[in-house]
């Protein structure tokens, strides 16, 4: 197991290597108010046995910088890019990435724009299929509220604010609200805490909590994806709602899996999940292998 970092515009992005030889397998945490790559230990742990894997911090979480400064979509997708040239360049083939929650959207994005550093990509209870409204905003723009964030940064606010987001005791209440169950797992809570204490951890859920990392035009970004896609999320807790994700499931380059479990299935069913995503990877190693014949 190796911690390294990865330059993207300014800003340490740490990386976590482990596991055997292989096509490259990239997990990207969700996005919070105490994220980090501790929300994908299980599947690490999992593919590590067969598989080159790579968990990525983002910009403002985890051990990556967490400087005061503008935390954008375009930031974050940005850092996934740079960690995957990083990686590709390395390893030489394409790698198969999977995302959590709002980071499907920056994952999208970056496949959207380099379909050749992605073999695959995976979307975990990904952001931006529910209600009845499409999101076709004007490319790049999000769904931020600078009004928000200027109430929320107010002097002496944020910290303030983030401080009582994130007391052990809230952490528990929105881990019990995407379990949708009491039964949450021990250790991320831990990690949670643990991460929420980390100097200028307040900067980016600002961000997140004024809506400034959502994306106004991810349906056109996801529907421009070239390259494989599985979708899975949930059918507990607080992120149920995927109508929006209905017509996606008939592309034919989409897969979608529905687990009964809340919105991290892995955390709760890992044998279940695994078994689809690798059956996942499986079809796309034969489509590109009758591809190449």
């Amino acid at each position: 197991m190796t911690r390294g970092h990865v330059d993207s515009d300014g800003a340490r992005v740490s990386v976590l290597e482990c596991g055997h030889s292989g096509r490259p397998l990239l997990l990207v945490h969700s996005i919070n108010a105490a994220a980090s790559a501790a929300e994908v230990e299980p599947l690490r742990v999992h593919f590590q046995k067969t598989r080159h894997v790579i968990t990525v911090d983002l910009p403002g979480f985890g051990e990556s910088d967490r400087s005061d400064r503008r935390y954008t979509p375009r930031l974050m997708t940005d850092a996934l890019l740079d960690v995957a040239r990083w990686i590709v360049a390395r390893d030489g083939i394409p790698l198969d990435a999977l995302a959590l929650s709002l980071s499907c959207e920056f994952l999208a994005r970056a496949a959207a724009e380099a379909p050749a550093l992605f073999r695959s990509v995976a979307f975990v209870s990904p952001t931006g299929f529910n209600g009845r409204r499409s999101l076709r905003g004007a490319p790049g723009t999000t769904r931020a509220m600078p009004w928000l964030y200027a109430l929320l940064t107010g002097p002496g606010w944020g910290a303030q604010l983030f401080g009582l987001l994130t007391r052990p005791g809230v952490i528990r209440y929105f881990l019990e609200r995407t379990w949708g169950s009491r039964n949450i797992d021990p250790q991320l809570l831990r990690a949670d805490i643990m991460m929420s204490r980390y100097p200028g951890a307040h900067h980016a859920p600002l961000y997140f909590l004024s809506a400034a990392l959502f994306s106004a035009d991810i349906h056109t970004v996801y529907e421009s994806i070239a390259v494989p896609v599985w979708a899975s999320h949930g059918r507990r807790g607080d992120f149920t709602d995927y109508r929006q994700l209905r017509p996606m499931a008939a592309r034919r380059s989409w897969r979608v899996t529905g687990f009964d479990t809340g919105a991290l299935p892995y955390f709760e069913d890992l044998e279940a999940f695994a078994a689809e995503y690798e059956a996942f990877m499986s079809h796309c190693a034969g489509a590109a292998a009758g591809a190449g014949s």
